[in-house]
């Protein structure tokens, strides 16, 4: 049980109320209350949040834990300890595990040892096809029935287009929104960084922006036939934007993320060939990264996450054609966002934590990204204006894999409260 809570003075954003003000947020037994609610009690934690943002639990709604299967990148726990660093206080776990999430039992497993483990709450994300293999569906039902919030093949992209119809009819009857990584593999072959001027000079396989725009298309016509959401993962392309932009100017169901290395570096970054910039998809030009921010700015994409891939420090150290896709995310998730759409942009704050909270709550059905009243008190307390340099070295993934090391960011979160209780700050974890 946690110690009634009350964090004073800050400039509070609520984006599910419209809430930009300067109050305090108090909370009894994981609850939010009315701060006169505390009067009177004892053993009250205080949190002097002067000068700081005070808004609703972030939420990550594109990670990889890595667990079961290979916790040498990865586990629950340290997943979980890493997006509490980053200000996060809900994750949606990705299912391309060892073995995937595509039964009931995974997912059972998987929410077993978050409840054990995890210092963040832990969502599960269930497989849309048998084994990730494109060929036949996931029994939706029943993982839904065992608690699966959302479904998707991330890391893989149903390419037959009758299957992904199935798909969204059959998640349409049980009430699952659609996650889809978008990719066309018969166009991007064994590529591994964006076609276009560098990867011919450097001399690598290309990936063009049409492998994903296909398929963004495809989701959007399905999405409008069926009348079910869809979500596109990872959108890197201007090309994208623009026809998520057309497709919800009519309605259609469909939506689009950014993750914060899609806008904050370009394939000119590969031109050491370091490993640690190779990414699926990969990093595309500052052309596109100038619309995404501007989609971004238009609502046309209106939810941000960090795809967080942790591996091994052995698997990167290899030639670049060999080495896996992905890199780290969720610690420096906040940062890059505040820096590359607020500070430098002019995105208003209010914008990017509704991005983070309010936004993946919706299209996840969860009952979470507000501060109102009677919430469960998950509270993230942001530094949006002091410059801090990314070291990898005090991360609390496993893995150290970013090309975001000895950078300064300006904003990082500095306090995250789960269910009421400080689990991180500054000074580091508590509770344990």
């Amino acid at each position: 049980m946690s110690h009634p809570l009350l964090i004073k003075n800050g400039r509070v954003l609520d984006p599910a109320s419209g809430t930009d003000t300067l109050r305090d947020i108090a909370a009894l037994d994981g609850v939010l209350v009315s701060p006169n609610a505390l009067r009177g009690l004892s053993g009250v934690e205080e949190f002097d949040a002067t000068g700081l943002v005070v808004c609703p639990g972030l939420i990550d709604l594109h990670v990889h834990l890595r667990e079961p299967g290979r916790p040498d990148k990865e586990t629950i726990e340290t997943g979980s300890r890493a997006a509490a660093a980053g200000g996060f206080t809900t994750i949606l776990a990705m299912p391309n595990t060892i073995p995937v999430t595509d039964s009931a039992s995974t997912v059972a497993w998987i929410r077993q040892r978050a409840q054990e483990k995890a210092c963040v709450h832990v969502l599960v994300c269930g497989c849309l096809s048998q084994g990730q293999k494109g060929e036949v569906l996931a029994p939706f039902a029943s993982l839904k029935k065992a608690g699966v919030v959302a479904l998707s093949d991330d890391g893989r992209c149903i390419q037959s287009a009758e299957l992904m119809r199935r798909a969204f009819e059959h998640a349409h009857m049980v009430g699952l929104p659609i996650l889809d990584h978008c990719q066309d593999e018969s166009l991007t072959a064994d590529g591994v960084m964006n076609e276009g001027y560098w990867s011919t000079v450097l001399g690598l396989h290309g990936w063009p922006a049409i492998a994903e725009e296909i398929m963004i298309s495809r989701n959007a016509m399905l999405a409008d036939l069926t009348r079910h959401r869809v979500h596109c993962q990872h959108v890197t392309t201007a090309g994208g934007a623009r026809i998520l932009r057309e497709a919800r100017s009519r309605g259609v169901p469909i939506s689009g993320e950014i993750c914060p290395h899609h806008i904050a570096l370009t394939d000119a970054g590969l031109e050491g060939y370091d490993t640690n910039f190779k990414m699926n998809p990969p990093l595309r030009t500052q052309a596109d990264a100038d619309a995404l921010v501007e989609a971004f700015r238009e609502g046309v994409i209106d939810i941000l996450a960090s795809d967080h891939a942790p591996h091994c420090d052995f698997e990167k150290e290899v030639e670049f054609q060999e080495a896996p896709f992905g890199i780290l995310g969720l610690e420096t998730e906040a940062g890059l966002f505040l820096e590359h759409l607020h500070h430098r942009h002019g995105i208003p704050l209010m914008d990017i934590v509704r991005a983070l909270t309010m936004n993946p709550a919706k299209l996840l059905q969860i009952p979470k990204g507000t501060l109102a009243e009677g919430a469960e008190a998950d509270i993230t307390v942001l530094d949006t204006e002091t410059p801090w340099t990314v070291d990898k070295h005090q991360s609390a993934s496993k893995s150290r894999n970013t090309p975001f090391h000895g950078q300064t960011l300006r904003g990082r979160a500095v306090a995250t409260f789960v269910s009421g209780r400080k689990v991180w700050d500054l000074a580091g974890f508590y509770g344990e």
